[in-house]
């Protein structure tokens, strides 16, 4: 049955996650972490065609909230991503119905990244997709300011600032934080606001948060998906994360949108959104044995 449920509470927040099951009992279970720079997005966000077709494949689809930047900084992004898969793992079985033992983690861009971190945790996902994901949080790409955001209208500091609530929070949508992202990226400053200028300064403990230097023999078995033409995240993101994996001998492939951009998938009319997700749906039927 769909419904919403809380997975943590942390700072005041009810962290939660939506469920939109399969009919078939014990199912596959595949976690959505929407993107958004981490500083915006909720459960909801996720396309409701995509849902729809992995329903239609067999699996139950719970797409999840987390703590966004500023107000929460990346420890306790990490933490809240940590917390839900020992839930999904663990209590969850008893509110709803699938298969432990067969579960996804599938997040695209920033959700991409923490789909990749939580192959790195102690309760790790079964298998993990990544659609145009990062492995690690110390490129110039998103220290410097972009070109490509830069050739956008600028954005002050002070509207960024003023739209930083007092509190966690754990959703809220573009329209109310696009510009706290357009400000990072324009100015060089993401991982400032992300994780604290502390810690964005400790090029040693950043290691901590990026699976590409995290990985180990143990992970997960991944897919990665990436436009070659990326102009937010890049291309190159996805070729360091195969080529740790294949270092390590970790099953993995790399699916690449030729001229893809970011957020390709957004339209399911576009046949290269239609081919990514129908990869994820064969990857994930062959790394859980489904018909």
């Amino acid at each position: 049955m769909a419904g919403t449920f809380v997975y943590r509470e942390a700072d005041g927040c009810s962290i939660g996650a939506a469920l939109h099951p399969a009919s078939a009992p014990k199912a596959p279970l595949l976690v959505y972490i929407h993107g958004g720079g981490l500083i915006w997005g909720t459960k909801e966000d996720m396309n409701k065609q995509q849902i729809a077709r992995y329903n239609e494949a067999g699996f139950n689809v719970l797409s999840v909230d987390y703590r966004l930047a500023p107000e929460t900084k990346l420890p306790g992004i990490r933490e809240d991503i940590g917390e839900l898969f020992k839930w999904v793992k663990g209590e969850a079985a008893a509110q709803f119905d699938y298969d432990t033992e067969r579960v996804a983690a599938v997040g695209g861009s920033a959700g991409g990244y923490l789909a990749l971190l939580a192959g790195t945790f102690a309760v790790r996902p079964d298998a993990i997709v990544s659609f145009y994901g990062y492995g690690q949080v110390t490129g110039d790409w998103y220290r410097k300011p972009s070109p490509h955001f830069t050739g956008m209208p600028a954005v002050p500091k002070l509207l960024a600032d003023q739209l930083v609530k007092p509190s966690a929070i754990a959703a809220a949508p573009i329209q109310q934080r696009y510009a706290i992202y357009l400000y990072c990226r324009q100015s060089g400053t993401w991982l400032d606001w992300v994780a604290g200028e502390e810690l964005a300064g400790d090029a040693a403990e950043l290691g901590s948060y990026a699976p590409v230097q995290l990985a180990d023999a143990q992970y997960p078995a991944t897919l990665l998906i990436h436009g070659d033409a990326d102009e937010d995240v890049p291309y190159s993101e996805s070729l360091a994360m195969k080529e740790k994996l294949d270092a390590l001998g970790v099953y993995n492939e790399l699916l690449t949108i030729p001229r893809g951009q970011h957020n390709f998938d957004a339209d399911m009319d576009d046949p290269d959104s239609v081919r990514a997700v129908e990869r994820t749906i064969q990857f994930l039927k062959q790394r859980f044995a489904m018909k």
